[in-house]
């Protein structure tokens, strides 16, 4: 067997839920935008170059069920054209003012050009499919798409409530099942969110492996001999394996670097008002563009140079190779078998936050395919190729990614007060489920509904935007909304009157995830 070392990146694509409105602009769209043009047509985009270039890439991604519902939401995506359509307008004014400063001129060009190649893309050879283009990505055998949580919910603060844990799963699986057409191999752990208990849930729903963060591993028992280079088993045989720790320590410090650009400065915010304002539409609030034109360090000339920033990002992949490369020549040392860096990223890092993120991936497997020392592999792929007596077993400890590392962004007293409710919503909805095994019509409608919104508060990104103050009021309100909706339901299936036009609009507006049958929070006997 080959023991060349293997470096298997996985990206979890996630965003929070936008409720649907037929106005021009509900708050969170501008998220949702954002990504698919900074993040996922570009990943598609260096999918198909690689792909053109016959250069070998393997690549995982997580895909909670939540972005896939919004991606294949026809109203979404109509907004996200209008969305283009206003960036392509705003281009050829940028390029009509900067038309006495070449350098400007070029930069606003430059964005003018991306913005109608993504609509084109994104409408012609994706066929405003984001899904079936990864998917075809995956059949080939250089994607893997892993599957996750129903809503992305921190799920070791769950492990007291099974109800809430097997609606989790169970959706996650649906989903996956009717995006894909297949059964998942591998779980995402939101946020790298671990605890024991859910050894049981993965190995009952049948998941061959997840991932865990460094630390945890590490700190689990019996303690382990090659750190993260080699994955770990749990008694139940689910495999995990280990993020590198020092794989995302360098991607940070390559995101600061001063050439790239700065995202927080958008000409949308820039600008004079008279002259952003005909391109907003009806929204009357100033948001980004797209348009952004500074780099990160002071004195890196007047404007952000593009073809300077991507010949850093193939300097910093490189770098990053010859990292991998000498850890791995340590580690080597140490063991017989295949070692493994596990490099574990939230997708829209690279785009959306970090612009020459996209550059820096491509790059990265072109440089591999030159080096006969190191090779990409998607996790499974890596795992089936590995001796199951070599692996350890050893449960690791709770752990999670982010501040400390222990799950404190999404249990502090900045955010405990939702879990007090929404636990009291969990007991009801077990209730409902108990009291209503086999309802139909109406009333199954509604008993769904209310799983649906049981569900969206659980979603792990309210707590941590209460935590990080990002928008804490919107984040209050959606908790606050989906906990109102569930109360409604179960009031008026006690008071045994459900409105049926309001229960329609909000199907309509929260008509989120594969059909959820509302028996899933039934206690298990």
């Amino acid at each position: 067997m080959s023991t060349v070392p293997v470096v298997s990146l996985v990206l979890n694509a996630h965003l929070p839920f936008i409720c649907r409105q037929d106005a021009s602009y509900a708050y969170g769209e501008q998220w949702f935008f954002e990504a698919l043009s900074e993040t996922y047509i570009p990943l598609l985009e260096v999918f198909d170059r690689l792909e053109a270039g016959r250069i070998p890439f393997r690549l995982g991604i997580a895909l909670s069920p939540i972005l896939c519902s919004m991606l294949k939401d026809p109203l979404l995506i109509d907004h996200y054209l209008a969305y283009t359509n206003r960036q392509i307008a705003f281009g050829l004014h940028e390029m009509e003012r900067s038309r006495d400063d070449p350098a400007l001129y070029a930069l606003a060009k430059h964005y003018y050009d991306r913005a109608v190649d993504k609509r084109v893309l994104f409408t012609g050879r994706y066929g405003k499919d984001i899904l079936r283009a990864l998917d075809r990505h995956q059949k080939k055998g250089r994607v893997e798409i892993l599957s996750t949580a129903a809503t992305h919910a921190f799920l070791p603060l769950y492990t007291d409530h099974p109800e809430a844990l097997q609606a989790q799963f169970e959706i996650a699986i649906a989903s996956y099942r009717a995006n894909f057409g297949r059964t998942p191999l591998g779980f995402w752990l939101p946020e790298l969110g671990w605890s024991g208990e859910l050894d049981a849930y993965l190995r009952a729903y049948n998941f061959n492996y997840t991932i865990v963060d460094t630390h945890g591993a590490l700190l689990g028992e019996p303690k382990i001999r090659r750190g993260s280079f080699y994955p770990i088993k749990t008694a139940s045989q689910v495999y995990i394996l280990i993020r590198d720790f020092y794989a995302r320590d360098d991607i940070l410090s390559y995101a600061h670097d001063p050439v790239y650009r700065d995202h927080t400065k958008d000409e949308g915010f820039e600008l004079p008002w008279e002259q952003i304002r005909p391109f907003l539409g009806e929204w009357g609030v100033r948001l980004p563009t797209g348009y952004k034109y500074r780099a990160q360090g002071e004195g890196q000339g007047r404007w952000y140079d593009p073809q300077r920033a991507r010949g850093q990002a193939q300097s910093h992949a490189r770098a990053f190779l010859d990292s991998r490369r000498a850890r791995f020549s340590r580690a080597r040392e140490l063991m017989d078998e295949t070692p493994i860096s596990l490099c574990a990223f939230e997708a829209d890092a690279f785009g959306r936050y970090w612009h020459e993120g996209m550059y820096f991936l491509e790059a990265l497997f072109r440089e591999g395919a030159s080096r006969p020392d190191i090779r990409f592999m998607n996790p499974g792929e890596y795992l089936c190729k590995q001796s199951v007596e070599a692996v350890e077993t050893s449960m690791p400890e709770f752990s999670s990614w982010e501040i400390n590392g222990y799950g404190e962004m999404w249990l502090n007293a900045a955010n405990d007060w939702v879990y007090q409710h929404g636990f009291h919503s969990l007991e009801r909805m077990v209730e409902l489920a108990e009291r209503f095994p086999n309802e139909s019509g109406l009333k199954e409608r509604a008993l769904n509904q209310a799983a649906r919104e049981l569900l969206l508060v659980q979603a792990s990104d309210w707590p941590k935007m209460l935590y990080k103050q990002e928008s804490p009021e919107y984040a209050r309100s959606q908790m606050e909304l989906f906990l109102r909706n569930f109360t409604t339901v179960y009031e008026a299936l006690g008071s045994n009157y459900i409105s049926t036009r309001w229960l329609t609009s909000l199907e309509r507006r929260h008509g989120c995830l594969p059909p959820v049958n509302y028996r899933i929070f039934r206690r298990k006997r």
